[in-house]
């Protein structure tokens, strides 16, 4: 018996949103993404499949769940196999992309989450290689506005770096964080155990509302093997002088960036660093 399209969607969801699931006891099980969530178990949700087909969320943190599914940029709407009677022409999970008009598909979806897990904005990747930025908006079929600025250009969302709540934590644990040039570089990191973090956008897009996030951090900045990748890491180091406590600045052992590192079978340890703009105090490979 398959679970059904709508609990399939959520287990998506969670795993686009790197969160980590579990299934038990007939649920599927997360922990930790509801605002206010404790980490000692009030942010406990339970995801079951409804006998009329919808699913039955059981969150730890909120009462009514919507906490649970503004976190997840999800709406009551999306609980059901079939989208409610006022949003039946509503993509299911929002597969449709702009770029889906020339026959692309969407392969992935990278959400930027601000310092309580609300959703800011997002980013979609499609098998072309087109990537398109949106922001939630409950107001349009697809939940969604396909840009981040108003008709005359200003910019309606905040300035995030990737994986916010994962990059505060990391650096209230006083761990490295890692700087990529895309998001699919960020999750190469994250999936070999180290705090990571990059802007939407690709290389330039970098700002100093981004490195403010990272003031007496120890950084390392993971550069991408070609000229764009070399201007990029030389911009972010330049916003950190003065913000961050360390800056190292690392290339792939071999290929261009480090999803082409890991791939080639080469551990974080084995990382070429290129550069020491800003060297840990007191650093013997530096300073010595």
């Amino acid at each position: 018996m398959t679970q059904g399209i709508a609990f399939n969607r959520m287990a998506d969801r969670l795993r686009d949103l790197d969160v980590p699931t579990k299934y038990s006891g007939g649920a599927l099980r997360a922990q930790g993404i509801c605002h206010g969530a404790s980490g000692d178990g009030a942010g406990a949700v339970a995801i079951r499949r409804g006998n009329t087909g919808s699913l039955v969320v059981w969150c730890h943190a909120c009462e009514d769940n919507r906490g649970f599914l503004e976190a997840i940029g999800w709406t009551l709407a999306d609980l059901n196999d079939e989208p409610l009677t006022e949003r039946q022409d509503r993509p299911a999970d929002d597969l449709w992309i702009p770029c889906g008009k020339h026959g692309h598909k969407r392969v992935a979806q990278y959400v930027y989450l601000d310092e309580q897990r609300a959703v800011e904005h997002g980013v979609t990747r499609c098998d072309h290689k087109c990537f398109a930025q949106w922001r939630p908006d409950d107001t349009t079929r697809s939940g969604r506005r396909w840009s981040l600025n108003d008709k005359d250009g200003n910019r309606l969302v905040r300035v995030l770096p990737y994986r916010l709540p994962e990059l505060l934590a990391a650096k209230e644990a006083d761990r490295v964080i890692w700087i990529a040039e895309g998001e699919k570089d960020v999750h190469a990191l994250v999936e070999h155990g180290l705090a990571a973090t990059c802007n939407a956008g690709g290389a330039g897009k970098w700002t100093a509302e981004h490195a403010r996030f990272l003031k007496g951090a120890d950084v390392t900045i993971c550069a991408d093997r070609d000229e764009p990748g070399r201007r990029h890491a030389e911009h972010v180091v330049s916003t950190l002088q003065g913000v961050a406590r360390s800056v190292y600045v690392v290339q792939a052992k071999a290929g261009k960036d480090a999803a082409d590192h890991f791939s080639a079978g080469h551990t974080d340890s084995e990382f070429l660093q290129v550069w020491a703009p800003v060297p840990y105090p007191g650093d013997p490979a530096v300073t010595a």
